[in-house]
């Protein structure tokens, strides 16, 4: 797992030049037909990437989307109206069979359909009209790092397809971003000490971080056996805060922009309750380190050249932070990340 983190750079710089041919043919073919709204389909981690989807096609190019709900086809057999939709499959082996079937229900009612995942000779890259593959290599740990990261950059080339005003060359800095947080290991491993005990906590994270909140909760879950619920910072005020007692620990992803406010709130509320509180944020926010009890902090500040806030880059460099942190906790509570019990690589349902 560990190794498979660090391969993220090269792997995000692979995803986004292989990729850029198929965004290309994908925005000839949306100007040709655009899409009245986009459906995600996916599970596990790459429901997670979905969530994060969600948030940056919606913000930056205004088409409505939904995340699918594939019993809906596989259990129900509903006829849904996808005409004029644009399907969106997601899955790091390609193989997960009820989103395989969604897709394939999706091209017969008639939607455009796209695949994004990390195995070119999967069931996944046969089926749709398009495909974007993510060229992270082979993962070996069942616990998903590098194509988690692939999907989000694949992400930013379908949110570009469909008209969003995303500069390439902001892109082509997030390689450069996830190496620099990368560099944190060493201060993060020795965070993940005071850790060791841990058996349940709350992951925040909000807008674009939201996302991201999932998916450090699911780490925590599947590789420290951790129990982790995951909120909003909106969500998480609607009764789960109840909770939380003094020395409860709660991980915050905290960008500067739009989101910073709320989880402000929810920083300065939690330290009124007595919280261990444990920010991710970079430079730009200095504040969010002042406020929680403990930080990691990016290095440098995150700057773009395009008309999206720098926040909308923040999720593919916030997250391997709490990736590192997964690995360096499981470690030190003496469990293997790579080998989860009870987890396989691929998991099939309907």
């Amino acid at each position: 797992m560990l190794a498979e983190i660090h391969q993220q750079p090269a792997a995000l710089e692979k995803t986004l030049h292989g990729a850029l041919k198929a965004a290309e043919r994908l925005k000839r073919a949306i100007e040709r037909r655009r899409p009245r709204l986009v459906v995600l389909a996916a599970r596990g981690t790459s429901d997670n990437a979905a969530l994060f989807g969600r948030y940056l096609l919606e913000i930056s190019t205004g088409v409505p989307v939904s995340l699918a709900a594939p019993s809906i086809f596989t259990l129900y057999q509903a006829q849904v109206d996808l005409k004029d939709a644009l399907m969106v499959a997601i899955s790091q082996s390609g193989e997960s069979t009820d989103t395989n079937l969604v897709l394939e229900r999706a091209r017969e009612l008639g939607a455009l359909t796209v695949g994004i995942t990390n195995s070119p000779a999967s069931t996944l890259a046969r089926i749709p009209h398009h495909r974007f593959l993510v060229r992270a290599g082979k993962e070996r740990s069942v616990a998903a790092t590098k194509t988690y990261t692939g999907q989000l950059m694949a992400l930013y080339l379908l949110a570009w397809a469909l008209g969003a005003p995303i500069e390439l060359d902001d892109l082509k800095r997030l390689p450069e971003t996830a190496a620099a947080a990368l560099e944190l290991e060493p201060e993060i491993a020795e965070r993940a000490k005071g850790y060791r005990y841990m058996r349940e906590t709350v992951v925040v994270g909000r807008g674009l971080n939201y996302a991201n909140a999932y998916e450090f909760a699911l780490k925590l879950m599947e590789t420290c056996y951790v129990v982790a619920e995951r909120f909003s910072s909106a969500d998480f005020l609607h009764g789960p805060i109840a909770m939380v007692e003094t020395a409860f620990p709660v991980f915050l992803f905290c960008p500067a922009g739009p989101t910073w406010p709320s989880l402000k709130g929810m920083l300065e509320k939690l330290n009124q309750l007595g919280a261990d509180t444990l920010t991710i944020t970079d430079g730009s926010n200095r504040e969010a380190a002042r406020l929680a009890k403990r930080a990691v902090v990016l290095p440098g500040k995150l700057t773009v050249r395009g008309p999206l806030p720098a926040e909308a880059y923040t999720p593919i460099p916030y997250i391997v932070p709490a990736q590192l942190f997964s690995a360096c906790l499981a470690l030190e509570k003496g469990l293997n990340p790579d080998q989860p019990r009870a987890l396989r690589k691929v998991t099939q349902t309907l």
